[in-house]
Parts: structure tokens; sequence; C-alpha cells
């Protein structure tokens, strides 16, 4: 309970300032808009933008790692304000500071997800769609790959998992063998479940059998 009050009072906090940048971001202030965003990863995070920047998702997420658990509502909510960062620079022309942000913050939502994040707080799964229509045809890292395919089968998006495998596949990013378990994993499970998922059972049995010849399986 103790948690839950204080992760309500946070987001309260962030999302007044949040409001207050949404504004200098319409009257086209945007150094000051950034000024807001820096103060608020200092208050909330004891952060600033050049060290976020300079850092890795990866690196980011162990900062936010205590006795080996991911602290993962935060994670998300840094991942908010990281994206609007990103809105910022896109606001201003600057595409490349932008899109570095927003797979940045895609990142972190999609390991806040599968660390047991309180999606409610920021809407978590329509966060993750908005950041990828954003970076809709942008080569995601390898890293945040397999993490939004681990994400959406475990939404049940299997058809939108198995294009997330394919391209691991295809950049040899994962073994072939991990496809297969994919496959098998959906095999188990009722045929209208799989209908509902975006991938009816005989389009699995057909992704098995073209990962199997693609990747040369041909015993497994």
């Amino acid at each position: 309970m103790l948690r839950r009050d204080y992760l309500v009072r946070m987001i309260e906090e962030m999302t007044e300032m949040i409001g207050k940048v949404f504004g200098l971001k319409q009257e086209r202030k945007f150094i000051e808009a950034l000024w807001e965003i820096d103060d608020l990863y200092k208050d909330q995070f004891r952060l600033n933008s050049n060290l976020l920047r300079s850092l890795s998702a990866r690196d980011i997420t162990e900062m936010f790692r205590s006795g080996g658990v991911v602290e993962a509502d935060k994670l998300q909510s840094l991942a908010y304000i990281i994206k609007e960062e990103a809105n910022i620079y896109y606001a201003m022309g600057k595409h490349d500071e932008g899109v570095t942000r927003f797979m940045k913050a895609l990142h972190l939502y999609l390991t806040a997800s599968l660390n047991g994040a309180d999606r409610s707080l920021w809407n978590l799964d329509e966060e993750v769609k908005e950041l990828l229509l954003h970076l809709k045809g942008y080569r995601l890292p390898t890293d945040t790959d397999r993490l939004l395919f681990r994400f959406e089968e475990e939404a049940g998006r299997f058809d939108q998992a198995e294009n997330v495998l394919f391209r691991l596949l295809q950049d040899e990013a994962i073994p072939p063998e991990e496809g297969i378990v994919f496959y098998d994993r959906l095999l188990v499970l009722e045929p209208q479940i799989l209908e509902q998922g975006g991938l009816p059972l005989s389009e699995v049995k057909e992704g098995l059998a073209e990962l199997q010849s693609r990747f040369l399986l041909t015993d497994i």
C-alpha cells in the first residue's frame, strides 16, 4: 500500500510538470521545455539528460536494479519522461535525437513490463504501441527486439511475436531452436486462443515448417 501511495504521488507530480512541458512545447519554447525535463530527471530520479543520453538502455536498467530485482514502476516512469523528451526533439526537427530517445524509452518500457510493472500506471501497453508507431521503418536494436518478442507473446499477439522472431532469426540474434520452442508453446494452446492471437493453428504449422526449411532444421 505504501509503495502504491508513493507511486501515485510521484505520478501526480510528474503529470503536473509534463503538463507544463506540453504548454511550453505548444508555445515552441523548446529549450525551456527541455530544462523542465531535466529538472524532472533530477527531482524524481537524481539523474540528468546528459547522463541518460550517454548510457545504454541496459546500463540504465542496471541503475534501477536493487537486490537483483528491477524497480519496474520507476523504470517505466523514467521511460515516460524520455519519450516526452523525444517528442520535444522531434518538434524541434531533430529527428535523430528523437529516434534515439524513442528507442531507449521503448526498451525501458518493455523491460519494465517483463519485470512485473503495473501496466495501469502509465497505460504501458498504449505507450509501447505509440512508440512502435514512431519507430516504424527503423530497425530496433537486437536487445530491444528480444524483449519485444517476449512482450508480444505474453500479450497474446502471436502474429506480432512471430514477425519479431523471424527478424531475430534472420539477424542470427537467436538460435533457431528458440523458434522451435516458441512454436511448441503455441501448439499446446487451444485453437481459439491462437485465432485471437492472430495466428491460427494452420499458420502456426506453416511458420514452423518455414523456420525448419529456411534455417535447415530438417532433423528437428
